[in-house]
């Protein structure tokens, strides 16, 4: 009997924590989403001409109430950048996010494994000269060449992440060489291109919000629309995937089936986010270790809240990047790469000393 008691007011006491720790998460979440709103509103009121709160949320609610000039500047040129830079931060940040739990490897990311820049070699040839790697496609032909491109990196760190005695600094070293190989070839498209087209690929390369287009917008969250779903309904999957390979197997996960569906979607989320916006470094590295620090592996929170902290970084990174020069738009590729690069070196650092 005295058992029993025991027993109870340990099951009791277990799912007592479980309820804290859950409501601990959901609060996380809230909070962040608070913080993405309040950070989209000041994205789309600050620059030169300053808009308040109450004008904001009454041009995006009721935008026949407003001046017209208030309704054009929040319409046609603020909310499409402050968007777009929610939407492919959360993409981002999704994709790392879900390389990091296949590969087993905190520093694996569409741009540390040569994915992104991948992407930007195929975005080039549509820009600086107009190829199309998919036939029959002359709408599309930048986000389409991406996803081809991204799709064959992704082949490749796959092929490469399925043989044995690969080690996960071997896929990172790996991608870092694709990187470096990837970016040769973006040189030599510059070469060969006019001035005119190497200006376009420059300024596109260098990550900005300034192109961003309501159709752009479209394409990344079709994106999104795509690649949630799946890792929702696979959430589960993903995480027995952090025991291990040879334990998730035993649970039923059909584990090289599962890693490559992932690495199409990422390949997919990279893409668009590239085609749409340029280069933007890091996202996919920092936002997933935020998100892995504060509510932990388990998929039902750590990719809404990863999703999250990409988007607000972006955002916030949005909202520097006019801050820097008034009256112009810093690149925002610049702007992460500062942020993340000494971030890479802390988790670099931090790497070795458990090493040791």
């Amino acid at each position: 009997m005295h058992a029993d008691s025991s027993l109870g007011r340990s099951q009791a006491g277990g799912r007592h924590t479980y309820g804290r720790r859950v409501h601990f998460k959901v609060g996380v979440v809230l909070a962040l989403l608070a913080a993405l709103c309040l950070s989209l509103v000041a994205d789309i009121g600050y620059g030169p001409t300053q808009l308040s709160l109450t004008e904001v949320l009454q041009a995006i609610l009721s935008p026949n109430s407003v001046e017209r000039t208030v309704r054009v500047v929040v319409w046609d040129m603020r909310l499409p950048m402050a968007l777009m830079a929610v939407l492919c931060g959360a993409a981002l940040a999704l994709a790392g996010a879900q390389m990091q739990t296949i590969l087993d490897n905190p520093m694996a990311s569409p741009f540390t494994l040569g994915i992104s820049a991948a992407a930007s070699f195929g975005a080039s040839l549509g820009i600086a000269a107009g190829i199309s790697l998919v036939p029959f496609v002359t709408a599309q032909v930048v986000p389409a060449n991406a996803f081809v491109m991204a799709m064959l990196s992704a082949g490749v760190i796959h092929l490469l992440s399925v043989r044995r005695h690969v080690t996960r600094e071997t896929i990172i070293l790996f991608g870092l060489a694709m990187v470096f190989i990837f970016n040769a070839l973006l040189a030599i498209v510059q070469f060969f291109s006019s001035d005119q087209a190497v200006a376009a690929v420059v300024f596109w390369s260098l990550g900005s919000l300034t192109k961003s287009t309501w159709p752009k917008l479209g394409i990344v969250l079709l994106s999104l629309a795509i690649a949630v779903p799946f890792f929702a309904c696979h959430a589960w999957k993903l995480t027995a995937l952090r025991l291990g390979d040879q334990r998730a197997a035993s649970l039923g996960v059909k584990v090289a089936r599962l890693r490559l569906y992932v690495l199409v979607m990422v390949s997919l989320l990279a893409a668009c986010s590239v085609a749409a916006i340029g280069t933007i470094g890091f996202i996919g590295l920092i936002a997933p270790h935020l998100a892995r620090l504060t509510v932990g592996e388990d998929q039902r929170f750590f990719m809404p809240v990863a999703m999250l902290c990409g988007g607000l970084i972006l955002s916030l990174s949005s909202l520097l990047s006019r801050m820097i020069l008034p009256g112009a738009i810093f690149p925002i590729g610049v702007i992460t790469t500062l942020i993340g690069i000494p971030f890479f070196i802390a988790l670099i650092m931090d790497r070795k000393r458990q090493a040791w």
